[in-house]
């Protein structure tokens, strides 16, 4: 099979423009109305729930501030066949942060809450943590590369086909080295398709939907390679629990990001992951937090 260009790949979107997956129709001022796709079977990716929770909370706020930080709980598992609303509750209206609290309820029932905060921008002192020295994206093969395609086929329906993934190999020159009892993975990633350069909420909205990606199976690789590397039947069973986001500094969602991850402690059924992402100039953009459900799967008795 040819080789895509760069610029091909940029232009070929089999699941639609990203951007669409992100969308949500208002049904009042504080309401909203969005439809997500599955992560797991019959379950809607939470990422992509996170994601509308924070566009609904976003359209409540002026243009002069922007999202600084959000923290989410999965109350239940969505149904990716059914509508999700977005409930808007205006918490805090202050001089230099906004806060709002938005609840995704299907059924009748509440599936996720979401609490997001928001500030105009001040000049303060600069400082970040270095990003590491990693082969770039045009380094390493697409995530996608080894699936056949019927794995390729069912990748474009389920919503995940409008993305871009490359995985360091552990082994790359600049990997740090493992610290015992935490284990790491690295990721550059980025939207299928072009964001608007106007619409910097587009891009942080993005970014949290992004960032669920990887970060739950982070905390599950001391017993099973993550999902979109995995060749062999999954031995754990992962959901996400809560999720948390601090966004540092612009950034473009559909450009490379580096997301640097690790877990230090995974016990109890529960683990722990932190990701960090990095732009191509190597300024730290983004940090995320999440714990996720770990149990391992009961196989029966032959």
């Amino acid at each position: 099979m040819t080789e895509l260009t760069e610029q091909d790949r940029r232009a070929t979107d089999t699941a639609g423009p990203f951007a669409e997956l992100l969308r949500i129709e208002p049904l009042d001022e504080n309401t909203f109305r969005g439809h997500c796709h599955a992560g797991a079977p019959m379950r809607a990716f939470g990422g992509q729930v996170a994601a509308q929770a924070l566009v609904a909370a976003g359209r409540t706020i002026g243009a002069d501030r922007s999202v600084h930080s959000l923290h989410g709980y999965f109350l239940m598992p969505g149904d990716p066949t059914r509508p999700i609303e977005y409930r808007v509750d205006r918490v805090r209206q202050g001089t230099s942060y906004a806060t709002r609290r938005v609840t995704a309820v299907q059924r009748g029932e509440d599936v996720f809450t979401l609490s997001a905060s928001f500030k105009r921008p001040e000049p303060a002192a600069d400082r970040h943590r270095e990003i590491p020295a990693l082969p770039g994206p045009e380094e390493l093969p697409d995530a996608f590369s080894l699936w056949d395609d019927a794995a390729r086929a069912a990748l474009a329906a389920s919503g995940f086909g409008a993305l871009e993934l490359r995985f360091v190999p552990p082994d790359a020159p600049g990997v740090p080295p493992t610290v015992p009892g935490m284990p790491q993975q690295f990721v550059w990633l980025r939207t299928g398709s072009p964001l608007p350069a106007d619409d910097p909420l587009l891009h942080v909205c993005a970014l949290t939907y992004l960032s669920d990606l990887t970060l739950a199976s982070t905390a599950g690789l001391h017993v099973q390679p993550n999902f979109f590397q995995r060749t062999e039947p999954p031995r754990l069973l992962m959901a996400s629990l809560d999720h948390a986001m601090w966004f540092h500094r612009p950034f473009r969602a559909d450009e490379w990001l580096l997301f640097a991850q690790r877990s230090p402690s995974s016990s109890d059924g529960r683990g722990l992951a932190l990701g960090e992402f990095y732009d191509r100039g190597g300024r730290l953009v983004a940090s995320a937090v999440q714990e996720a459900l770990i149990r391992e799967r009961l196989v029966a008795p032959r």
